[in-house]
């Protein structure tokens, strides 16, 4: 059995630490593999980098899917579970959110549980949560610590005090159960259990637990309805004249572009599947993709922006034409060859 580890955030050390702590708890025949994208979110503490998290894991997901070895089951590992939906839309087999996996497991373990979370402003999202999981009347109370996501990519002594105050207040509190609510809390179980009293349950743990169960009981994803596979869509043609503007100095990208499509002077960016005659012009940095005949980059000008390489089955590099972030429609940047370097025996 194959599990696949997604984290949505870039950081590649809070990937080794939640994949040491799934192979802690997977079975000697479940491999754990874990990957996270080169470029996106350094961290997931907002609704943009959720947003961003969502996409990332759209993008592994279907690197995965689409390869030679697809994995049994893939286990989101953000407490925000982003893409949860999306990710069940694509795949026949389990999709697990962390946060999902420990709310229903603490839900099991005792009566009421506490949630120990990061910044303040992730609580909205942690109620939603509860809310969407029927957890209303079992958890009694939600808590941010303050600790900012990347201070637990190597978990201090201050870090730990701070998790291990707060959970012994929910304790004090009613909570018969904590629930870490960050996957870079994923190591702090058995030390967090025996200072505080209670069971502490980490969502890492509880989801690849859920996810290897539900491979052995031969139970996936339903594909009725709300998680059939998305409708295929004819792409945009050319001619459509549809075009993205985000004005003069900045980058610029036209889209399935009719005759003449193109892109400013002043504004760097690229004409895409432009008709007869797309171009970047002069003063622009940018490229023509997938122009019928004529479609041209005019001299002089800024180095042309990198296109988009598409990985062979499930290989290889996805690379953003846009600097600093992804553009509408292009995949973020996937980088397998972390696949290889995070593999499980």
């Amino acid at each position: 059995m194959r599990i696949l580890l997604l984290n949505p955030n870039t950081s590649r050390a809070m990937t080794a630490k939640i994949a040491d702590a799934a192979r802690g708890v997977a079975g000697p025949d479940v491999v754990i593999d874990a990957v996270c994208p080169a470029t996106g979110a350094p961290a997931i503490e907002s609704h943009v980098d959720e947003i961003a998290a969502a996409a990332a894991v759209v993008e592994l997901i279907v690197a995965d899917r689409d390869g030679v070895d697809p994995a049994d089951a893939y286990v989101i590992a953000c407490f925000g579970d982003p893409g949860l939906d999306a990710a069940r839309e694509l795949v026949e087999v389990p999709v697990i959110g962390i946060a999902e996996a420990a709310m229903h497991l603490a839900a099991v373990s005792g009566r009421h549980f506490g949630v120990v979370t990061t910044l303040s402003r992730t609580l909205g999202r942690a109620r939603d949560l509860v809310a969407r999981y029927g957890m209303d009347r079992a958890c009694a109370s939600l808590a941010a610590t303050g600790i900012p996501v990347l201070d637990l990519e190597d978990t201090g002594s201050v870090a730990v005090e701070t998790i291990a105050r707060y959970s012994a207040d929910a304790a004090a509190s009613g909570a018969d159960v904590i629930v870490l609510g960050c996957a870079g809390m994923a190591d702090l179980c058995a030390e967090l259990t025996a200072r505080v009293g209670v069971p502490v349950v980490d969502g890492v743990a509880a989801a690849v637990g859920m996810a290897s169960g539900m491979v052995r009981m031969g139970l996936g994803t339903s594909k009725r309805d709300e998680y059939a596979t998305p409708p295929v869509r004819e792409p945009v043609r050319a001619g459509s004249g549809f075009a993205v503007t985000v004005g003069p100095e900045r980058w610029e990208a036209a889209f399935a572009g009719g005759s003449g499509a193109s892109v400013a002077p002043g504004v760097g960016g690229a004409a895409f599947v432009g008709g007869p005659g797309a171009s970047v012009v002069p003063g622009v940095g940018g490229a023509a993709f997938a122009g019928d005949p004529g479609a041209t980059v005019h001299a002089p000008g800024p180095p042309a922006a990198s296109g988009c390489d598409v990985p062979r089955g499930g290989s290889g590099r996805r690379r953003d034409s846009s600097p600093g972030g992804a553009l509408p429609g292009v995949p973020t940047d996937v980088d397998d060859g972390y696949i290889r370097e995070t593999q499980g025996a």
